[in-house]
């Protein structure tokens, strides 16, 4: 089983949801983060932000996992860091996978959301079922 986890409140959601269904079928959680060097457009093109790599990306990913488990980290769960455009890592991730698990509405910006959602291209490109997990307020998260 595949979950994105953003650092989102709802990636904690669809991360805490993909353990506990992997805990009643007996399966293994595969934590994946995608991460992509920032960058800025000026008038010769893309610029690249220098102050982020691959360490801070590693960094956020850790800090979700510890938000989204504060205490213990589960036994099922592996943790993936992959540098990409994260719908196309986990549409890639879903490959072989029998479930790919989203939060709805993570961290992307308004220029993705007028293009298409991260769950939403999931949903429609995924190589096994998606399941995407709603943020609820009253979480605690």
């Amino acid at each position: 089983m595949v979950v994105g986890v953003d650092g989102s409140p709802a990636s904690y959601e669809a991360l805490r949801w993909a353990v506990r269904h992997a805990r009643t079928v007996g399966a293994v959680v595969e934590a994946v983060h995608a991460w992509e060097t920032p960058s800025s457009a000026g008038w010769a093109g893309p610029v690249i932000e220098p102050d982020f790599d691959a360490e801070q990306a590693r960094r956020l990913f850790a800090e979700a996992v510890s938000t989204a488990f504060p205490g213990e980290r589960p036994a099922e769960l592996r943790e993936r860091l992959i540098e990409g455009d994260p719908s196309e890592v986990l549409i890639r991730a879903s490959e072989g996978a029998e479930l790919l698990v989203v939060g709805h509405r993570g961290r992307g910006g308004f220029a993705r959301a007028m293009l298409g959602s991260v769950s939403q291209r999931c949903a429609q490109h995924a190589s096994c079922p998606v399941v995407v997990v709603r943020h609820r307020k009253d979480s605690g998260s």
